[in-house]
């Protein structure tokens, strides 16, 4: 679960109401073939796990698409405690954004699942294929859905700069396993973010979570992205009912655009 969350929060920071055209888009995208970064997840003191995501370009049923790829896993001391290895995938297509196949295949402390999840969003259909127990499903999906990672890159390319007001929420519909739902967030405004880089110039958000279940409360999550053309995520922190989890930036290259760093 807490695994789940930190690919969500992480991934899913930013809004969608761009009117560009596809030419438009693809040229001034925050994101390019070959793009990979690291963050590293801490659980109080502990260095808990990292987890980093590329990009690719790939193909699927004849169609060009990006193939983004993520994996997550415990390390050090954490890992003799409780082993994860997550891998998600998903497959989407270089304008618009929509998925075509998302895939999931996790290892959690023994707890184990493989599901990949094919996408018609004509029809409005995903096709859910559960490999483990060799069970396929079909299930209706909103408009303009995403996956668990391609929202990621949906967002950060849609993001529309100077029409989002303080404190206005925003979301996106997903479909995660066999479920639809909406992810929103709360926009807080500007702050600098000291990071193992240098002072970063960031926009501040707040997702609204479900609360008593991990969190302690429905607004106990922030997440700060890099308030450049990368549009960046750097810093994660939230507050949860057995400690709080801190997600920062540690690693990166093939960053499209510049990377801005404060300089004194």
């Amino acid at each position: 679960m807490i695994k789940k969350l930190i690919f969500i929060l992480f991934f899913g920071v930013l809004s969608s109401h761009s009117q560009s055209t596809s030419s438009d888009l693809i040229a001034s995208s925050p994101f390019q073939e070959g793009e990979w970064f690291q963050l590293r997840i801490h659980y109080g003191l502990l260095n808990a796990s990292y987890a980093t995501l590329s990009l690719d370009r790939d193909t699927i049923n004849g169609n060009p698409v990006f193939h983004a790829k993520a994996f997550g896993e415990t390390s050090g001391i954490a890992r003799w405690f409780f082993k994860v290895e997550d891998y998600y995938e998903s497959y989407f297509d270089q304008t618009t954004i929509l998925p075509y196949k998302f895939i999931r295949d996790i290892n959690e402390g023994g707890y184990t699942k493989s599901i990949e999840i094919d996408f018609n969003h004509e029809l409005k259909k995903a096709k859910v294929n559960n490999k483990k127990k060799k069970v396929i499903t079909e299930f209706e999906i909103q408009p303009n859905v995403q996956d668990l990672i391609s929202c990621f890159y949906y967002l950060r390319n849609f993001y529309p700069n100077e029409d989002i007001g303080i404190n206005e929420s925003f979301d996106i519909n997903m479909f995660f396993d066999q479920e639809n739902y909406v992810f929103k967030l709360k926009y807080l405004g500007k702050e600098v973010i000291k990071s193992k880089f240098g002072d970063i110039n960031c926009l501040k958000f707040r997702p609204v979570v479900q609360s008593g279940r991990v969190f302690k409360e429905q607004e106990s999550v922030t997440l700060w992205v890099s308030d450049d053309k990368n549009k960046l995520p750097i810093r994660l922190q939230a507050d949860i009912l057995v400690g709080s989890i801190k997600a920062d930036i540690e690693n990166f290259r093939n960053l499209k655009y510049p990377f801005k760093i404060n300089i004194n």
